[in-house]
């Protein structure tokens, strides 16, 4: 009796695993400077200041940042999720920097320039999602 009692819980308990996920993603941490920006005229080279480099349309909100050159040859490319250290959200890469820039982002803050002046330039560390074959 104990042992068919036994073999019982061993079943149960192993029944009730759930099976491992594989990781989809391997996350990288980098130390960056980091400033904000807006969609306003006077801060774009564009007609559309909403409008970002890859085409995508910026709006007050979204959770995206605009990243310097050196970075999208390291893997931060077009819609890269991004974690920002003080951020508890998940950011999207959906914009360049000008080539001037080098291990930078900015963090796009919608059209509140009050709010990107007060968040200023800071050095902090991301961790960015690099796919898994």
């Amino acid at each position: 009796m104990k042992k068919l009692l036994f073999c019982i819980i061993v079943v149960v308990s192993c029944a009730r695993q759930k099976p491992v996920k594989k990781p989809t993603h391997e996350w990288i941490g980098h130390e960056v400077t980091a400033s904000a920006y807006n969609s306003v005229f006077w801060q774009t080279d564009s007609i559309n200041p909403s409008v970002a480099a890859w085409g995508d349309t910026l709006k007050p909100g979204m959770k995206c940042i605009a990243v310097s050159r050196d970075l999208i040859k390291m893997g931060l490319k077009h819609n890269t999720m991004v974690k920002i250290d003080t951020f508890p959200d998940t950011f999207y890469v959906k914009d360049k920097m000008h080539y001037r820039w080098r291990n930078r982002i900015d963090i796009y803050m919608g059209k509140d320039v009050k709010k990107a002046r007060e968040w200023g330039r800071k050095k902090l560390m991301i961790c960015y999602a690099l796919p898994l074959e």
